[in-house]
């Protein structure tokens, strides 16, 4: 076990420098920040126009709650607008209520704020509320108590909670048509990495290069963001579905996008445990036998296909003639005792069957699709 440990040490000797170089560039946080410019103007314009509708038409002096709200329910994210909506709504109320009392019966001080924030919270909870629906009528009982002393007042408030939510609810019927094709974007771009991870693995091993097998496999450690987007942009998608009845269009497309979630993340997954067999391989001083380097490229190759028909609004099913010849050439690499091999042969055919069900097949199909190996040399 110790001379195992050893033989991997000039890989772990690189891979921390590696990992430091994978972190997000100054480019990548732009582009982030360019991805959300629209939510970010969606909410300022929802404050503007929550404060002028709760000022100049309903006539409130100061009504800071509408805008607050609005912001809150449109959030960062198209996901769950409706849900926080409710929720905030429902919220403020419990606080309201709760505050006004407090105030009109006890007015206002430190232990009538530790009654509001305890008696809010616990009725929320009694409401089965969720966190967000407790904080709310928490926060919402301590402003109350705090800054409107007049009772009856904090029913403006609660006016105000709901212009903002109303506001917010109009707002988010309006939708650019990102975040729909976000989705299959990301998808792509997931598939796209896998290819590149295939393909640098392949690289390293033929030339024996540990340093480059690190950084692949930093690389492939570094995915897990693009798994995490690719969830995010299939919830995003359907929560406008929901939203905005002008997108009822696209939904085919998106739910189709939403199914590729689970066996993207399973073939990302493979991937992964592929790469960091072949760096272990090359960290060894394990040549790979003829055909496996090849092989990784012609998976990869495939892997392109699929990426390519996802970004031009394609099936990824357009790339399943070229993944099931490479299922069928796993049959014709060689054995050998190497456990190193080994372990790359088994987790080469568990990634086949991982993008063969990314084309469309159910894994029973992608399973049968990969032909027994050849027998283990003597």
């Amino acid at each position: 076990m110790d001379d195992y440990l050893r033989s991997d040490a000039p890989v772990i000797q690189v891979l921390d420098r590696a990992w430091d170089r994978s972190r997000l560039s100054v480019r990548t946080r732009f582009e982030r920040l360019r991805t959300r410019a629209f939510l970010l103007v969606q909410c300022a314009v929802a404050a503007g126009v929550a404060w002028w509708f709760a000022t100049d038409v309903v006539g409130h002096p100061s009504p800071f709650f509408a805008p607050i709200v609005a912001v809150i329910c449109l959030g960062m994210s198209y996901g769950q607008r409706l849900r926080r909506v409710f929720e905030v709504a429902i919220g403020v109320a419990v606080g309201v209520f709760t505050a006004d009392v407090f105030v009109h019966v006890a007015g206002s001080g430190p232990w009538q704020i530790s009654a509001v924030v305890l008696v809010s919270m616990a009725l929320a909870t009694l409401l089965h509320g969720s966190a967000v629906i407790v904080t709310q009528s928490a926060v919402q009982g301590i402003v109350i108590a705090a800054l409107v002393a007049t009772p009856g007042q904090a029913f403006n408030r609660w006016t105000d909670a709901l212009i903002g939510g109303g506001i917010a609810l109009v707002a988010a019927t309006v939708v650019p048509q990102a975040p729909l094709r976000r989705p299959r974007v990301a998808a792509a771009e997931a598939v796209r990495k896998i290819g590149e991870l295939l393909r640098r693995a392949a690289a390293s091993a033929r030339d024996g290069d540990v340093p480059a097998a690190a950084e692949v496999l930093a690389s492939a450690r570094g995915t897990e963001s693009l798994l995490r987007e690719l969830g995010s942009a299939a919830d995003e998608g359907l929560s406008v579905l929901t939203s905005s009845p002008f997108k009822r269009q696209h939904a085919e497309g998106v739910r189709k996008m939403v199914d590729l979630v689970e066996p993207l993340d399973r073939a990302m997954r493979s991937t992964r445990v592929l790469v960091r067999r072949v760096t272990i391989a090359v960290g060894r001083g394990e040549p790979l036998p003829p055909g496996y380097g090849e092989l990784l490229l012609e998976l990869a190759a495939a892997t392109d296909v699929v990426g390519r028909a996802l970004s031009e609004n394609a099936s990824p099913e357009v790339g399943r003639p070229a993944m099931l010849e490479v299922a069928r050439a796993t049959a014709a690499l060689p054995r050998t005792s190497s456990l190193a091999t080994e372990t790359v042969l088994a987790q080469l055919r568990s990634t086949v069957v991982d993008l063969l069900q990314v084309t469309g097949l159910d894994v029973d199909q992608a399973i049968a699709a990969l032909p027994p190996e050849r027998p283990r040399e003597a």
